[in-house]
């Protein structure tokens, strides 16, 4: 069941579609893993199926073209059976015994001890990956994978999308044998205020600006009954370069900075928006020479149009910043590269000024004369999802590293962070203010957002959940007595 994306979302429908999540929580929760994750692949199977019409559906609404959007599909299908195979693999459960010892002092009762869905999921799509990060990306793919149906509210950047992304996938979900209400979606701001203070929604997902997410974590928050809200709301993605790496290779590192800041037209949330470099070592005419070359275009939407200016002006306010080097001139309503450059001293002064992100193809060089000042800039650095330290096996980072480890979700140490694989090992998260806890939205792990613990003491073995009898122990990890069980 989906409302359309023409008009708002009205509180009676809200109601509807949360009771009916309500009433299908219960069987997501119960279902077994081979079960579980057919429900998941039929989803994957039902969006490639109708892979053309959503991309030009997708490219009418978001501009980014068709190799690109195509790209995101199958990064989005292969997060539904990511999770297919984490729910079947089993570990997420963290299925834990101990059993009973009179000797122990106190004596010790028999424990049993699992993760459970924790419940019918808000789920709220961004601009920047219409697939990926939207109606059925990793946010919804994770919330399935853990037991719990999901209402997702709409970008009012791809309603269209939103909408047939919505009904292909809900329906699918059914045909495959998962109840109503499994996948449902909202419209309008005021039905994203209303969804995440609905009584019924117990955990929620965003992606997006940190005023946005600041304001629906606050709701979700101030609730009689707070729920915990996984938002990622902005980050600058600090890169470090040192004297030694620029001499070795500097041109392909000034490259490498030019096609990560300027991907998708600079609207990745991952883009390196800060990058350190030894003062006098000539980064930034290396940069200014590839950047000339660079193509803009346009931005997602009006909104984050009109944005784009007033956040370059507003890093140029600053008397340190000067004007680096600017890419191919941009059509109307489009957006232009742009690199700036400051210095470490002013960003350890004003980072409330040189440290805000601005979303588009921008970057800001800031020139360090010693490690001493790279250090006291790095420590102003806000939290981010990513850092990238770019040196030679001569060099002695291990300072460097350790505030890098600090302020960032992941650390690289080769390329650029405009790329994240889906994978059992991935995180993308941060300190706050890139996310609002330090779970990660990508990856296996992100399906622990949506799971909670649940002990049974002495629970007669037809009453446990079957998960936790002995017989299916016997096939999925667990541990017992403190020792770790594999299969």
């Amino acid at each position: 069941m989906t409302t359309t994306t023409t008009e708002t979302t009205t509180v009676e429908e809200l109601d509807a579609l949360a009771l009916a999540a309500a009433a299908a929580a219960p069987v997501w929760r119960a279902a077994d893993a081979s079960t579980r994750a057919a429900w998941l692949r039929a989803a994957a199977a039902a969006l490639d199926a109708n892979i053309d019409e959503l991309v030009a559906i997708a490219d009418e609404e978001t501009r980014l073209g068709e190799t690109r959007l195509r790209g995101e599909v199958g990064r989005t299908t292969g997060q539904l059976r990511l999770f297919a195979t984490v729910v079947e693999e089993g570990s997420y459960l963290e299925l834990t015994v101990d059993d009973a010892d009179t000797s122990a002092a106190p004596p010790r009762p028999e424990l049993r001890r699992m993760l459970t869905g924790v419940g019918p999921v808000a789920v709220f799509s961004a601009s920047n990956f219409p697939f990926a990060f939207s109606v059925a990306g990793g946010d919804t793919a994770s919330a399935l994978a853990s037991g719990n149906p999901v209402i997702v509210k709409a970008h009012s950047g791809h309603p269209r999308l939103s909408e047939r992304t919505a009904s292909i996938v809900a329906a699918a979900l059914v045909e495959a044998g998962a109840p109503e209400g499994s996948l449902a979606l909202v419209t309008g701001r005021e039905a994203g205020n209303a969804l995440v203070q609905h009584p019924v929604i117990q955990a929620a997902g965003f992606t997006g600006s940190l005023g946005g997410g600041r304001a629906l974590f606050d709701l979700a928050s101030g609730r009689p009954d707070p729920i915990p809200f996984y938002g990622e709301l902005g980050s600058v993605n600090p890169v470090v370069i040192t004297p030694a790496a620029l001499a070795a290779r500097g041109e392909a590192l000034a490259q490498g900075l030019t096609g990560s800041f300027t991907l998708g037209v600079g609207q990745f949330c991952t883009k390196p928006g800060v990058v350190f470099v030894p003062a006098g070592g000539g980064f930034e005419s290396l940069v200014a020479g590839f950047t000339a070359a660079a193509a803009g275009g346009p931005l997602l939407t009006d909104r984050i149009t009109d944005a784009f200016p007033s956040g370059i002006a507003h890093l140029e306010s600053d008397p340190s910043v000067s004007v680096v080097a600017q890419g191919l001139p941009a059509e109307p309503g489009s957006a232009q590269p742009v690199v700036l450059a400051t210095d470490a001293a002013a960003v350890a002064a004003r980072p409330e000024v040189l440290l805000e992100e601005c979303f588009g193809p921008v970057t800001l060089l800031v020139a360090y004369s010693s490690q001493d000042e790279l250090l006291a800039a790095l420590r102003a650095v806000p939290g981010s999802l990513t850092a990238t330290l770019h040196s030679e096996d001569t060099d002695d980072v291990d300072e460097v590293l350790a505030v890098l480890e600090r302020i960032a979700g992941r650390v690289l140490f080769a390329g650029w962070p405009t790329g994240v694989a889906v994978t059992w090992s991935q995180h993308h998260g941060g300190p706050w203010p890139a996310t609002t806890s330090l779970h990660t939205s990508v990856g296996a792990t992100a399906i622990r957002r949506f799971l909670r613990p649940v002990t049974y003491q002495d629970a007669p073995e037809r009453l446990l959940p079957a998960e936790l009898r002995d017989a299916s122990l016997a096939a999925l990890p667990h541990r017992r007595n403190g020792v770790l069980q594999v299969p």
